[in-house]
């Protein structure tokens, strides 16, 4: 079963490529999956049937007791034979089904498949969790399936709507699912019914467990489109046929059926549950039923009688006692034959005559009698006429009500149900009289035979084939009873008749559940010939619908959204700050007060660097608020900066200290790049407000964060950890730099999660500045330049008028230092800039390499190595401009951001291939001739990833905010027209950044 679950998950990624290969024949391709599944099944019967059900296992997440567990009892085993083999002949009718079609066909067969295999696994997995992942897996396939025609808006709103109200029950059931997995301490499904079967009446009144059921029934109803989640199915209408023939026959909505199937033995007598399932599931039969008689496109009649008949299936399922359990069973498998098969026909009007309202068919019966015969076996075994399985289940439906007696939870579901059962003869008369009678028009005229072209044969065989099986599986009533009643057994017998276990049979003789059937085909049968007769339709109880409903919500929520968003997003970062400093004094203020026990540790100072950089900092902070120029405050507050580095150098963090300065010199530089496109003043548009209420918010964080910081380190009662860390950074990390061996290796998934920021602020950076692309294009302008400048050596000669240049010699030559200097004004360019840089540029460069690899037992490491190399480049963007900056780095920054990611991505995969837990590194030394002894650390990989994603982030940072700002400065100030008495040149200027140079 496990291996079958792989094949489904594998095999629908080939077939994309082989239906662009071999057209829709793929389709055959992909149904063998599901063939090879259904004779597993078919071939594990015996077992089944004899009450050894199969099981498989494998640990998955033993943290959290997670197994890829599998088990066939007799209702996994009868939804295994329904999603295998409904899925295999609706993949053959799909071959036919799209044939000449290409767009999107290789995504559906796959997705189809996918979905397949989703349903396999969940109507056979025994591990609770594991069934609600498959659960959301399958709603985000029916979501792709059902917007396959996603060109449409009905479409894509359709399918929105059926994902949204499907997760939203999906994720009730998941807290459900987690309530009883905690209280039965096991997330095995049959040890969780088992131990709540044999409790019993001892969890009468349990809250706990009450709720759970509720939160379990909600996904469940919301899956099987019960009342009041029923609306989305009608919707989902506008997928193609054979989604709907498959996902909302025969797969999908039978999940919640399974579901409650699952959970009636050990749940069925709960306080909550026939009050739910018993109301809501008759209430939904009758409204389905009755707005299917409104209905004039096929596939809509049909997708109401559905929900129809789904709500009378929760209703027998979720009764709760063994006969009913039996004859649940049976409907299900005749629902699932007969409602499929009728699904199929409809794709074969729809594909042959391209309409499906009844209103323009006429005389299609004549000329297909076939599908009419195939179509109203399937219509007969859904009302319930002998010798189909519909006629079987029917008849033991009711007489399993009957043995209730005048018990109100056996009267109201029966009555509830005959109701119905009039209902569905009625718009199953109607399906048949739309689809294949001769109609005749509003003079009383005939209408004109509808021509219709016959299909292929290959495109009837699938309904055929599942009308074909409702007969059979008439006939083999008694032996359904064998296989159903391992099922049925596992309920208790109605009190009504405890000594009388009911059998499935053709044939019970003259009994009440006989003459109930009978009676409800007849008034169903004069109901539609009423509604024929006076042409009347029966009109809405209420003015809105259940979609009506759903779109106001829908419009609700988005109205509160907004105004959430204009009461919070004022676009006012000093309010945003503010509000977090509130919070953050209120929160943390409180805690203090509130703690009887906080004990404060006061030291005056550590070592005497703290005497001398602190009160720095302090005149600089001080000056900072006072500050009128940005510049001037962005330099101040560095100021603070620089002091944290004096005091990490002197307080044994050489690495802390490094990568500090090294963060504050990229942080002014790009305060210096930013600050160009504002006013240099503050206030000069906005000024600031309230400053007397900023003061006060100003004083109180820093108090309340000086006090967390006093009571945080008199807090400490045991002896640190980080003691350890250096024995722990040598012996696990095989390494002696304790910060760069924690970062790689000990917490080398707070790492990731940190690249990972990154990339995220690059890309956030970049997309507020790039207004319509992102792509390199700066070094493609500099890869057109020479690599230097020629210009002609003019030497100095004597004359009469002093000394002259005189041209030289052809061929004399001059190099530039910086290829981007050629694009930049000369007024801009600095000679000893250029100069500088030139010499220093690949030596810094190798220095950040050093520091890369060094970083392992030495300060360095990646971040400092990669934030070096970043300065490299600032010096070439500040010496040559933003072409300059594009001859240093010939590539895109997005490149270099996800080959750091991948590259570390890859070291947290890799070792799983080899059994390890990820991010397990490996040790390795040897002795090299001449080099001598050499270590390796395979972390020292992940540092690489690291180097090169803050080389990507420098690198986007620079192409963003400084080359692009610089183009778009450029090009406002070429749109101005020069003012009066100024060159068209002089107009242009030039910023003092040399970045902003014109070309």
């Amino acid at each position: 079963m496990l291996a079958l679950l792989a094949a489904f998950a594998v095999v629908p990624l080939t077939l994309p490529w082989l239906v662009s290969r071999i057209g829709p024949r793929a389709f055959f391709v992909g149904a063998l999956v599901p063939i090879v599944a259904f004779v597993h099944a078919a071939m594990a019967t015996p077992r089944v049937l004899a009450g050894d059900a199969p099981t498989e296992s494998v640990v998955w997440i033993p943290q959290l007791g997670l197994d890829l567990s599998m088990r066939m009892d007799t209702l996994g085993w009868l939804l295994t034979l329904i999603v295998t083999g409904v899925g295999a002949l609706v993949m053959i009718y799909c071959r036919w089904y799209f044939a000449g079609k290409k767009a999107g066909v290789g995504l559906f067969s796959a997705t189809l498949l996918a979905f397949a295999g989703a349903m396999y696994g969940l109507v056979l997995t025994d591990d609770l969790i594991i069934l609600v992942m498959l659960w959301e897996i399958t709603s985000i396939l029916s979501y792709l399936l059902i917007g396959f025609y996603h060109a449409r808006g009905a479409s894509r709103r359709a399918a929105l709507q059926a994902l949204l109200v499907t997760t939203l029950g999906g994720l009730a059931m998941f807290v459900g699912a987690v309530i009883l997995v905690v209280q039965a301490g096991t997330t095995s499904i049959a040890a969780i019914l088992a131990a709540y079967t044999a409790a019993g009446s001892a969890l009468a009144g349990n809250a706990l467990i009450n709720t759970a059921i509720v939160l379990l029934l909600v996904g469940a109803l919301s899956k099987s489109a019960i009342f009041p989640f029923h609306f989305w199915l009608p919707g989902a209408m506008a997928a193609p046929t054979p989604v709907s023939a498959y996902l909302h026959a025969a797969a999908m909505v039978k999940a919640g059926i399974y579901l409650i199937a699952r959970l009636a033995p050990a749940f069925a007598h709960s306080e909550p549950w026939r009050p739910i399932v018993i109301g809501l599931g008759l209430f939904t039969m009758l409204l389905g039923g009755l707005q299917a008689l409104r209905e004039s496109d096929l596939k809509r009649i049909l997708a109401f009688g559905t929900v129809s008949q789904l709500g009378m299936l929760t209703v027998v399922l979720g009764y709760g006692e063994r006969n009913s359990a039996l004859a649940g069973l049976a409907l299900l498998l005749g629902h699932a034959l007969f409602k499929s098969a009728l699904f199929l026909v409809v794709g074969v009007i729809d594909r042959q005559l391209s309409t499906r309202d009844i209103g323009e068919l006429s005389g299609v019966g004549r000329q297909a009698p076939t599908l009419a015969i195939a179509s109203m076996v399937a219509i007969g075994s859904m009302v319930g006429l002998a010798p189909t399985v519909g006629f079987v289940a029917k008849e033991a439906v009711l007489s399993s009500l009957l043995e209730g007696g005048s018990r109100p939870d056996a009267v109201i579901p029966l009555v509830g149900i005959v109701l119905g059962s009039i209902l569905t003869t009625a718009y199953g008369l109607r399906f048949i009289w739309g689809a294949f009678w001769t109609k005749r028009d509003a003079s009383g005229e005939k209408m004109a035979p509808t021509p219709w072209p016959d299909p292929p044969l290959g495109f009837l065989a699938a309904p055929i084939i599942l009308a074909a099986l409702t007969l059979t599986a008439g006939f083999a009533a008694p032996l359904l009873d064998v296989a159903f009643s391992g099922y049925a057994d596992t309920m208790p017998m109605d009190t009504g008749n405890p000594d009388h276990p009911y059998h499935l049979a053709l044939w019970h003789g003259l009994e009440p559940a006989l003459l109930l059937s009978l009676g409800s085909i007849a008034l169903g049968a004069a109901l539609f010939w009423f509604a024929q007769r006076t042409r009347s339709i029966p009109r809405r109880l209420l003015p809105f619908t259940a979609a009506d409903v759903y779109n106001a919500t829908l419009r609700g929520i988005a109205r509160v959204a907004v105004w959430t968003t204009t009461l919070t997003q004022r676009g006012s970062l000093p309010v945003y700050v503010g509000t977090i400093f509130v919070v953050f004094v209120a929160a943390e203020g409180t805690a203090l007060l509130a703690s009887p026990d906080r004990r404060i540790s006061f030291e005056p100072w550590q070592t005497p660097m703290q005497l001398l950089a602190a009160p720095i900092m302090i005149i600089a902070g001080i000056v900072a608020v006072r500050a009128r120029k940005r510049y001037t405050g962005v330099v101040l507050v560095s100021v603070t900066g620089l002091g944290m580095v004096a005091l990490f150098a002197t307080s044994g963090a050489p690495d802390l200290a490094l990568t500090q300065i090294l963060v504050e010199t990229v942080t002014l530089v790009t305060f210096a790049l930013v600050l160009r496109r504002i006013p240099a003043r503050m206030g000069e548009h906005n000024a600031s407000v309230w400053p007397v209420a900023r003061t006060v918010l100003a004083v109180a964080v820093g108090a309340t964060m000086a006090m967390v910081a006093l009571v945080a380190t008199g807090a400490r009662v045991a002896e640190p950890i980080s003691t350890a860390f250096p024995d722990l950074a040598y012996d696990l990390g095989h390494g002696k730099n304790v910060v760069n061996v924690a970062l790689v290796d000990l917490r080398g998934w707070d790492t990731m999660g940190e690249l990972s920021v990154l990339i995220l602020a690059a890309t956030g950076v970049a997309s507020l500045v790039f207004v319509t692309h992102r792509s390199d294009l700066i070094s493609r302008a500099i890869s057109a330049l020479p690599t230097g400048a020629t210009r002609t050596r003019r030497p100095l000669v004597e004359t009469s008028d002093g000394l002259q240049s005189r041209a030289s010699a052809p061929g004399s030559t001059r190099q530039a230092w910086l290829v981007g200097g050629q694009r930049m004004r000369p007024e801009n360019r600095s000679i000893m800039l250029e100069v500088i840089v030139r010499v220093l540029f690949h030596t810094i460069i190798v220095v950040s390499i050093y520091l890369l690899f060094a970083g392992h037992n030495l300060p360095g490491g990646g971040f400092a190595g990669g934030l070096v190399a970043g300065m490299a480049l600032v010096m070439r963007y500040i010496a040559g401009g933003r072409y300059e900056l594009g001859a240093a780095a010939p590539t895109d920054a997005g490149r270099l951001l996800g080959a750091g990611m991948t590259l570390a991505v890859a070291c947290a995969v890799v070792p799983l291939l080899f059994g390890a837990a990820p991010l397990t590194s490996w040790f390795w030394e040897a002795e090299l001739p001449v080099i001598g002894h050499v270590e390796f650390v395979t972390s020292t990989l992940f540092d690489i990833g690291v180097y090169l994603v803050v080389i990507g982030l420098v690198l986007d940072v620079l192409r963003s905010l400084g080359g692009e700002v610089d183009r778009q400065t450029q090009a406002l100030r070429q749109a101005q027209p020069p003012t009066a008495g100024q060159a068209p040149e002089a107009a242009q200027g030039a910023h003092g950044m040399p970045g902003v140079s014109a070309s």
